[in-house]
């Protein structure tokens, strides 16, 4: 399966053909007196390097772990099939084999708690399907862990959104402050007097020379980019796709994406410390599973520093995709449509019981997620005391002259802009989903030349509904086309009502009781990580031409 066109142009070599071997090429160092080498297969399949002198030594075959792998635009590469194996369904029930056994010869040691979390994207394709209710789609999946397989917990991942997006919105309000106080000022103002001249342009019909905003302005004397251009703009981290991307590709970038850990990997915080520490169990005897719209939540899900040493496992320990949990139906024999639904009664849950019924919420804003919306409202009211801000300012409901909000040259392209009381650009945030828009916020970023302040960065086009994972298609071409098919799942996800993180009251309790001041070293430690640049100086092994 081949890269998008956009990728062919960047020099990314993590691909594999399907009819090449999968090998992980290992750098050799050779001295200059060396003189060229020869390269020989033999009948089984093993490497040799041949030296001038006609000396053979034999090439080892390097082992791939998921962290070797780059699977950038939400589809499945050839390496990441060989590993699929390592977070699968299997994986699920020979744990599930385990703890019966434990049970059954009455030995507690081995057996494991077994942990659900589903996202909302997920959620939103099975009942695209199905032509179900979202909640219903919960209450079954509900079921059919806990009751069918004998899972202990089933959570929906909208909670533990909420603390990414409560954290995302912190750390763009500190990133923006110290932004301004080191010159972000001066640049602001620059900005202004360009947003001014274009207004006078368009008012005229007449072009005016302007002074341009260069990218030597981003620069320090060592020709490094400042602290204060690392500040803005701020990129979203949730997409590990994108940010596998960048660690590998770009690692000038990397400063500028946020460290909030995604709602998976918080998640997976909330289960392995808080859920392990109120339950009195040890987090290596706790194994967590997420149920992900996208394969890449496999690659994020196996990052060394998502590895807690002290108790020698992971924070998410399998992930299966939507398609993978649908597989599962039919190897257990089941009719999804036909399970019986159970009552939601965890703690990690973003629903409301009343006397009547159950209701499950979400968050306002993209299918993605909602950060820009969330983190725009949140820094709207902190950095310049505005509260009417829209939950969604690109709903067509949405009435209000405080946010602009301009469509790109594509859907997946967005611009959105907060205006003061004097008319006054304040904000600038955009969305950026798919690799080609991608590479053009990267390249404005590199240059200098990147005005947003928060950009919204999804490796997929259309967002994570239209995630690699997801259910594909069940209609035909004729009845229903891809795109509409997208817009279908789409628009069930946003039939759940939205409700802000604040309105949470459950989230307040854990913040209350688990991590105190949301400044402290303890807080950065939970609910933030970091990312790592990946120097490559090796050619394409495929392209070589022995």
């Amino acid at each position: 399966m081949a890269f998008s066109s956009a990728l062919v142009l960047t020099d990314l070599n993590d691909y594999i053909a399907p009819s090449q071997a999968c090998i992980k090429p290992v750098e050799i160092e050779k001295s200059e007196d060396q003189g060229p080498t020869e390269i020989k297969v033999d009948q089984g399949g093993d490497y040799y390097e041949i030296s001038k002198d006609g000396g053979e030594s034999k090439l080892e075959k390097a082992s791939i772990t998921l962290n070797d792998c780059l699977a950038c635009s939400g589809c499945v590469t050839s390496a990441e099939s060989v590993l699929i194996t390592m977070q699968s369904q299997e994986e699920l029930y020979e744990i599930l084999k385990t703890n019966r056994l434990a049970i059954e010869q009455n030995d507690p040691s081995q057996h494991r708690t077994i942990v659900i979390s589903i996202s909302p994207q997920s959620r939103a394709s099975l009942a695209a399907k199905y032509n179900m209710e979202p909640l219903q789609v919960h209450k079954r999946l509900v079921y059919f862990f806990k009751h069918h397989l004998g899972a202990h917990h089933v959570f929906d991942t909208s909670f533990s959104r909420d603390l990414s997006l409560v954290e995302s919105a912190r750390e763009f309000v500190e990133r923006f402050r110290r932004y301004m106080a080191n010159g972000g000022d001066k640049m602001e103002a620059a900005l202004q007097r360009q947003d001014i001249e274009k207004q006078q342009e368009a008012e005229d019909g007449k072009r005016r020379p302007r002074a341009r905003r260069r990218a030597a302005a981003a620069k320090n004397e060592d020709g490094e980019e400042s602290s204060t251009q690392q500040d803005m703009p701020m990129l979203a981290s949730s997409c590990p796709g994108w940010v596998c991307y960048a660690e590998k590709t770009h690692g000038h970038i990397i400063p500028h994406i946020s460290a909030a850990k995604s709602p998976q990997q918080m998640m997976g915080t909330l289960v392995k410390d808080y859920l392990a520490t109120k339950t009195n169990t040890s987090p290596s005897a706790i194994y967590h599973v997420s149920v992900m719209p996208c394969y890449d939540k496999k690659l994020e899900a196996s990052r060394p520093d998502f590895f807690l040493e002290q108790f020698n496992t992971r924070e998410v320990d399998c992930v299966l995709t939507t398609g993978e949990i649908e597989k599962m139906f039919g190897e257990q024999n089941l009719q999804f449509d036909q399970l019986p639904e159970a009552d939601i009664d965890d703690m990690f849950n973003k629903t409301v019981t009343n006397s009547e019924m159950q209701m499950a919420f979400g968050t306002t804003g993209s299918s993605s997620g909602g950060y820009l919306e969330y983190i725009l409202r949140t820094a709207a009211r902190e950095l310049f005391n505005i509260h009417d801000v829209p939950a969604d300012p690109s709903s067509e409901s949405s009435n209000n002259a405080r946010v602009i909000v301009k469509t790109g040259k594509n859907a997946d392209v967005r611009e959105y802009f907060l205006q003061g009381d004097d008319g006054r650009i304040l904000l600038r945030f955009a969305t950026a989903f798919g690799f080609r828009n991608i590479q053009n916020i990267v390249r404005k970023v590199k240059s200098g030349k990147c005005s947003y302040h928060y950009v919204e960065v999804m490796a997929c086009p259309g967002g994570c509904v239209n995630g690699g994972g997801q259910l594909l298609n069940p209609n035909s071409e004729e009845v229903m086309s891809a795109k509409d098919w997208v817009s279908r799942v789409e628009s069930v996800y946003q039939t759940v009502p939205g409700v802000s993180p604040e309105e949470n009251e459950v989230l307040k309790e854990i913040y209350n009781e688990w991590i105190g001041d949301p400044s402290s070293e303890r807080a950065h430690t939970l609910l933030r990580t970091q990312y790592h640049a990946v120097t490559q100086n090796l050619e394409n092994p495929l392209a070589t031409k022995w």
